[in-house]
Formats: C-alpha cells, structure tokens, sequence
C-alpha cells in the first residue's frame, strides 16, 4: 500500500490540532491549521487576516448542531441571529455585512468542502451545511475576504472530517422542548489511500410560537482518495429535505410584549410556510505538479426546488401586476474554477507565494407566483426564466521580504450578468423582461511583521463590491420589472491586527477596521414577505475585535470575545415615507456583542466530565432606518448558558452525554429584527429558559 501522502499527513494534524482535549493540546489549539486566507495551508497565528478556527469539540459541544448560531456566536466581528423560524433561515452578518437580510445569507461567501454554498448573485443557505460531520469552521474577515468576490463581507469555510485514525460508527440524538428532536447516524473512516464519511440526520420541532412547526432531513457524504503521494481527489455530495415549515411571521412591539409565542394572524390565515428541496455533488482535485507548484480544480452541480407560501394578504394579489402570494421555483446551478499554487524559494527564511486562478458559476431558475388563497394555490401570477452568471479572474502573491517581513498584494476581477425573460404577459401585465451586468476589479495589498516569535503583527487594504441578488432586483417599488436601477455596492476595507501569545496556553488576537461604502443597497419597502430595495449613498463601519483563548492549570479555559460596531449611514436618504437623516444606525447591528466562556474539564479520574459557563451579551437592535425608538429597537441582552457533560469508554464503545441550560436567568428578549418591515412587525422572539439532552454512542472497529 502507498505511504500516506503530504496532502493527509497536512490534514489530520489539522485534526488533531483542533479535536485533542484542552488537558493535552493546549498550546496547538492555538493554533489550528487555516486555508482561508493565502488559499494555501498555514496557521492561523501566521495568516495575514482577522481569521477565527472552530474545531470539532466546540461544535460537539454548541447545541443539537442545527444551526450556525450554535458556534458563531463565539467568533468577533460576527453576528448570528437565530430567528426560530426555519420558514426563513437564520440571519448572519460579518462586520456589518448582510444585515439588512430578510431571508437567506446575503453579504457573506459561504463555501463548504471547496464548493460554494453561495450562489453567483450572493445570496447563500446556510441549512444545508451540516453540522454533525463538520470538522472544523473557519470565518475570515476583513479585505482578504474581497479576494472572494461579489458579496465577500466576510467568508465562512466549513470542511467535513475525513482522517478518522479507525472506522467509527456514530450514533446520536437530541432533544428538547417544544417537540425538538433531533436523530443521527454518522461512519467515518480513513486509510492511507483514502477515507470517507457518511452523515444522515433528520429534525423536527413544534416550534415555540404558533405557527412554527418544522422538519427536516440531511445526508452530507464525503469520500476523499489519495491515489499517490501528489495527487488527492475529494467528492462531496448532500441532500437536504425540508418539507415543512411555517412561518409565523414578526410581531409589533405590543404583540411582543404581551404575547411573544403567538404568531401574526395573516400568517395563520394564508398559512405561510415554506418547502425546500436541494441535492448538490461536487469534487475537487488536488494535484502537486512539483514540489514547489499544486494545481487545484472543483466542478460542482446541483437543483434546489422551493415551494414558499406569504403571508400577504388576499387583497394584495389581486394587482394585475402582483406576482401573487405564492412562490415556486426550480433551480440548477454549475461551477467550476482552477486554481494553480506556486512556491519560489529565494534565500534562506524568505520567498515568494503565488495563487492564480479562474471561476465561473451560473444558476438558472424557472420561477411562478400564484394567488394564495388560504394557504391554498390559485391562478398563475409570475412565470420566468432567471439566469445569473458570474466569471472571475483572481492572482494573489505573498513574498517575504525578510524573515520578520512578508507583503501580500492580490486582485480580483469579477463579472456578473444576470438576465429575466418573462413568461407572463398579459394586456395588463406588461413584459418584465430584462437584464443588467455588473463588474469590478478589486484590489488589495497587506504587510505582516512578525516582531516576535510570539507577536505578529499586520495591516490591510483593499476594495469590495457586491451586487444586489437576483431576489432584490426582482421588484420595483413603482412600476413592473427588474429593478435595474440598483447599483452594485463598492467599498474600501482597512485594518490593523495584532496576535500575540502573552504566557504558554494564552492567546490574544485584536483588529481595528474601517471600511466605508457607497451605494449602499438597503431595504426600501418589506410587506408581506415582499421586499423592495434601493441604493442609499455611503455608509462607514467602524469597529474593534478582540478575542483571548486562555489555559489555566491543565483543567480551566477561558474564552473570551469583544466586537464594537460603529456603523453608519454617511448620508442622509428617503426611505419610502421616512426620512433617514445622516448618522443614522445601520438596522441590524448591535454596537457591542460579547461572548465570555469558563470551561472546566478535571483529571480523567472524574470519569470525562466536563462544564461550562457561557454568557452572551448583544446590545439593542434597530430594526428600521429611521431608528424610531418607540417601538422600533430590539433592548440590549445578556444570556446566561449552562452546559455539563460525561463521557465513558466501555471497549470499542464510547459514550458520551450532553445536558444544556440556555438563557438560564429566562431573559425575555428578541432573537432578531427583520429590517424594516412596513406593518411594523418587526421582531422575532428568542427562546425563554430551554434545555437541551443529547446522547452519542460511538463504536471503534478496531
């Protein structure tokens, strides 16, 4: 059999940097291994960004690993808000970027595995990643994200484990109130040719408000083949079936106040919900064409059905240019894109990186409206035919010009071109056909100093831009068609970072940033689940991050994490009736968040138990551009978790047991705003005190 090549050895000290307990690895957690950043594997102490790692055992340890808000909320610079609402997804936002989300992720590259989660026009899902047989999560900020392209805010990287050291079988559930149930099967094994993991799930819940009921399965495989010692192949295939789930929209302060778990009776009424069907396969080639150069390549394909009933009412539909009350479409989308990595060496501590590469990607969509009728489907309303596609060209360099000094320069050429041919045209329904192209060249250049062994340090520059999706172009709010009218948001990123290592087992990382936009794309009506969107000239964000991974003794660790968010409208706009005067608030995000983890994990003696403190804190919410204080700001809250677990090793077998407490104190407080909502329902409830039993029973072939 061949020796294992480069590319596992590289991979499973990744895993083992981040899944050894804090007792034996504490110093190598600080240091897991990224590939965010130079697009080449390095450690995060090293890499030129604000970048943050989450391994295995925090995942392991968040919740019944349904959501990215499980994790998240312990990276700086990010914000994840669990809506309780499955009907729409969680919303997610990088230094201010995605915000103004009513639905899906916007603003933010996802990708998992090498393949794009995110589609051309920047609108990701985030409900496809899954949790259970992710082995680490990697969240990249700043203007090394803009090598990304459109949308790139930020990046969020997830990879799925494949280099278990013995073929294990896992299972798993998970339960708690409000009908939460969560099941699971997962195999993992690896050779020294190969390895392969199989994960299925399925989860449901009765929700906590009215109308909140849902349900949903996934199969994530991933089979990764080390033919030779140069050359890797991975394959990555997922399925996700949601078919139900309700929505029982926001709710008006008052209603929030007095009846948090009621949902708004028009959703009732015209039973909003939404059913989601997507299958995705890909694969990746990793080929080392000499020991300096390595050729990377992905094609991915795949098909999302959606069935999404509004809330709007009857009497809305009945326009003869209304799209109607209900949304179906069937979508394909296809990339592909080729990366060649080259290493020149020039003298002893120094060289020269260079990445270069191509991608292009497109979706294609058939989308109809229909009336709702009571939940129930009518006469034909909308009937479409969307593409987008997108085609960048991107080069990146990293060269050391000393040993303590390494600049990082790159640029990143992007072009995207969507086109709507309309179907459905009707003597009192014009023809909404249309099109529009965008593009950008955005550069960006950084400086890394390493002063110490233990403090590096690093500045960076560059340039963004994002388009509006094909979800905002859709709508006018005068008049039929694409809102062509819509100008790509440009925006110059800066930041200083530091990250240092004070003592053994402590780590800090801190950076200031500043990034100012113009065109800023915002929310101009939202009605009934039916957005309409404008540019608002410039805005600047402002902000500090800081976070510190501490050991104590060989059983203590601490986690602490701190983002202040300035952001700002710069000019003043007409928002629908309103007026947003010039230093307004951008809605959606908190001044100040703060996550603050004590870990306690003694000697083996006690038999794998371990616990945990959490607190969470997030300031108040604006949920419009105006900033109307009256009824329009989600308070400040702080959140109290508990979490306490076990584990036992009986053979092959090993058991372990999760029991957690969140929002122990039953803080009443909104787990989120949907921006700018025009009924003025604009909030979401959190859960009061909750608890959460899950089981796992693990077996070794051995």
């Amino acid at each position: 059999m061949a020796p294992p090549s480069m590319f596992r050895a590289v991979s499973m000290a990744a895993a083992t940097a981040v899944a050894l307990p804090c007792t034996v690895q504490a110093q190598v957690l600080l240091d897991p291994v990224v590939v965010t950043v130079e697009r080449s594997r390095q450690s995060s102490f090293d890499a030129p960004g604000a970048i943050t790692a989450i391994g295995r055992d925090t995942i392991d340890n968040g919740g019944p690993q349904v959501n990215l808000s499980e994790v998240l909320n312990r990276v700086p610079g990010i914000t994840v808000l669990n809506r309780q609402n499955y009907a729409q997804d969680l919303q997610l936002s990088i230094r201010g970027f995605g915000a103004r989300s009513t639905f899906g992720i916007r603003g933010v590259r996802l990708i998992v595995d090498g393949i794009p989660a995110t589609m051309p026009d920047g609108q990701g899902q985030a409900s496809n990643i899954a949790l259970g047989s992710a082995q680490r999560i990697e969240v990249l900020r700043g203007p090394m994200a803009q090598l990304y392209g459109n949308a790139a805010g930020g990046v969020v990287q997830v990879f799925t484990e494949v280099d278990a050291p013995q073929p294990t079988t896992t299972l798993s559930t998970a339960l708690g109130p409000y009908g939460q149930a969560k099941v699971g099967f997962k195999f993992a094994g690896s050779g020294a040719e190969q390895g392969v993991t199989l994960d299925a799930s399925q989860f449901q819940t009765d929700g906590y408000r009215e109308h909140s009921q849902a349900r949903r399965q996934q199969f994530n495989a991933k089979w990764q083949y080390d033919p030779s010692k140069d050359t890797r192949v991975s394959v990555v295939a997922n399925v996700l079936e949601q078919p139900l789930s309700l929505d029982p929209a926001g709710l008006a302060w008052a209603d929030f106040q007095a009846d948090p778990v009621h949902a708004t009776p028009n959703a009732v009424l015209q039973d909003a919900r939404k059913s989601v069907s997507q299958q995705q396969i890909g694969s990746v080639l990793e080929q080392r064409l000499s020991e300096a150069t390595t050729l990377t390549a992905r094609l991915y394909a795949g098909t999302r059905d959606l069935d999404n009933a509004l809330s709007t009412p009857l009497v809305a539909q009945q326009s003869p240019t209304s799209s109607g009350g209900i949304v179906a479409f069937t979508r394909d989308y296809v990339g592909l894109g080729l990366q060649l990595a080259h290493e020149i060496k020039l003298s002893e501590g120094r060289g020269l990186r260079l990445v270069g590469g191509i991608e292009a990607d497109s979706m294609a969509e058939n989308r109809k409206g229909y009336i709702n009728d009571g939940g129930v489907g009518g006469d034909l309303k909308r009937d479409e035919r969307n593409t987008v596609r997108d085609l960048d060209v991107f080069a990146q360099a990293a060269l050391d010009l000393s040993r303590d000094w390494t600049v990082t320069g790159g640029v990143r050429r992007s072009s995207v071109k969507f086109h709507s041919n309309d179907h459905f045209i009707t003597d009192t329904n014009p023809d909404d056909s249309g099109r529009i192209d965008y593009a950008a060249t955005n550069p960006v250049l950084g400086l890394t100093w390493r002063a110490t062994p233990l403090l590096n340090l690093y500045a960076n520059v560059g340039r963004g831009f994002e388009t509006p999706t094909f979800t905002e172009l859709a709508y006018r709010a005068v008049g039929t068609g694409l809102n062509t009218d819509l100008k790509a948001a440009r925006s110059r990123h800066a930041e200083i970072g530091a990250k240092w290592k004070p003592a053994p087992g402590h780590r800090i990382d801190a950076a200031v940033f500043d990034i100012a936009t113009h065109d800023e794309i915002v929310v101009d009506t939202n009605n009934g689940g039916r957005s309409t969107f404008k540019n608002a000239g410039r805005t600047q964000r402002r902000g500090v991050e800081l976070s510190w991974l501490g050991q104590y003794h060989e059983t203590i660790s601490a986690t602490l994490s701190l983002t202040a968010l300035r952001a700002r409208y710069t000019d003043g706009f007409a928002s629908g009736a309103a007026t947003v005067a010039a230093g307004n608030r951008l809605p959606g995000t908190p001044e100040r968040s703060v996550f603050a983890e004590l870990a306690w994990r003694p000697r083996a003696a006690w038999g794998g138990f371990n616990a945990a403190l959490e607190v969470m804190h997030t300031a108040r919410l604006y949920a419009n551009d105006s900033n109307d204080l009256a009824d329009a700001v989600a308070p400040a809250a702080t959140v109290l978790n508990l979490r306490a677990g076990l584990a036992q090793t009986l053979g092959a077998w090993t058991f372990t047991q999760l029991v957690r407490v969140d929002n122990a104190s039953d803080k009443r407080y909104a787990g989120s705003v949907i921006v700018n909502e025009a009924n003025r329902r604009y909030f979401e409830p959190a859960l009061p005190r909750n608890w959460l039993l899950a089981l796992n029973a693990r077996y070794e072939f051995r």
